[in-house]
């Protein structure tokens, strides 16, 4: 969270600094960054429509956008119903709705999902597919590893500000997927591990024993099938 409100200019870093879109962040980045961040910054006594009033004014924005972050967001049919009324889904919705009114390319998203009912992570999952689709980035910090996967493709992970991990999710998961495996057997088989995709560390030379990496069992499920059907007689498969 800290990070991310670096990003949108709440915090100041104390060192370092943020490149944006090629070149060092200022605050005129800003009307392309839309960003929901903990709570939503919400005026209780006013409707949702009211809420985006307020903040079409102040950025300019025809009332169209209104209507359209509404619909967006699942919220035209809120009437004159106060936000502080709002449950926490409905809420998080209109966040979104604030966070979209200016049609940013970059959407950060703070744990959007955390403490929402299913009915709200399913509309809240649906609004954040559409943004991808219409080509907006994400930038979104989460606990919940499957929901990481669901929407991001590059990920960082971090301890007390340290990067721990960071890269391409994909090829991640492949690396630390990977299970070693020993097989010997008495025929050549190289043709079928090749076939199958293993990844051959090494082999001695003269004979058929191979010290493999395979992508998780499944991976070792396929590799045995295959040699059994190409008629190599398995030694030790551990």
């Amino acid at each position: 969270s800290t990070i991310l409100k670096m990003i949108v200019g709440i915090l100041k870093p104390s060192s370092g600094s943020i490149e944006m879109d090629g070149h060092t962040w200022s605050r005129a980045d800003l009307q392309d960054i839309g960003a929901l961040i903990e709570m939503p910054p919400l005026y209780e006594n006013l409707t949702a429509y009211e809420n985006l009033k307020v903040r079409t004014l102040a950025l300019g924005l025809p009332n169209t956008r209104i209507d359209e972050v509404l619909h967006i967001a699942d919220l035209t049919d809120t009437g004159k119903k106060k936000a502080g009324h709002f449950s926490l889904g409905m809420k998080q919705r209109l966040g979104i709705a604030l966070a979209l009114l200016a049609s940013p390319k970059l959407l950060i998203l703070d744990e959007p999902l955390s403490g929402l009912d299913p009915v709200n992570t399913d509309l809240f999952k649906k609004i954040i597919r559409e943004q991808i689709a219409k080509g907006k980035y994400l930038i979104m910090s989460s606990h919940q590893m499957p929901t990481v996967e669901e929407f991001c493709s590059d990920i960082l992970i971090m301890d007390r500000s340290k990067t721990v991990l960071q890269g391409n999710l994909n090829e991640i998961k492949k690396q630390l997927g990977r299970v070693k495996l020993y097989l010997k057997t008495e025929q050549p088989a190289d043709q079928i591990i090749d076939d199958v995709g293993v990844t051959v560390e090494d082999q001695k030379e003269n004979e058929n024993e191979y010290n493999l990496h395979v992508q998780g069992q499944a991976q070792a499920n396929a590799l045995l099938h295959a040699l059994m059907d190409g008629g190599i007689s398995v030694i030790s498969f551990t």
